[in-house]
């Protein structure tokens, strides 16, 4: 049975890609929680037309992606965390606080979905995340855990 995803689903595809899964997972799961469509002629015309619409939007807000890029280039946020006599903090940080920090230091409210961490952060120290805006527009990031 041929899907078109209507959104992210880790796994299985992106956005708006036709994909090939059991009629059963199609039918009991995708479509009723409103996460596929069945990929039949009428279907494929509207994904065709709703591409366009959303290649457009996409290029009207690349000027702003770029703008906020370059207001993330050079920057450090610094995160405090709590932290053991090694170095060791207490538990690890998140994506979900990067999006924090950016938003009460820099002013940048960024989708945590948009934020990639390289490895776990589990010690102090300077670390480097990247920000997918656009997919014309990757950034890197620094952030510093400092002891609270």
């Amino acid at each position: 049975m041929d899907i078109i995803l209507l959104k992210d689903i880790d796994k299985l595809g992106d956005k708006h890609s036709i994909v090939s899964v059991k009629p059963g997972f199609g039918r009991n799961y995708l479509i009723p929680q409103g996460v596929g469509v069945v990929a039949n002629a009428a279907n494929r015309k509207k994904l065709e037309t709703l591409i366009a619409d959303e290649e457009a939007k996409e290029a009207s807000r690349l000027e702003d992606y770029l703008a906020l890029a370059a207001q993330l280039e050079g920057q450090t946020l610094k995160i405090g965390v709590k932290a053991g006599t090694t170095g060791k903090i207490f538990g690890s940080v998140t994506s979900v606080q990067l999006a924090q920090a950016l938003k009460e230091q820099l002013g940048v409210d960024i989708e945590r979905k948009k934020i990639v961490l390289p490895e776990e952060v589990k010690e102090l120290g300077i670390y480097q995340a990247t920000i997918n805006l656009h997919k014309e527009v990757v950034r890197k990031i620094a952030f510093e855990l400092i002891a609270e």
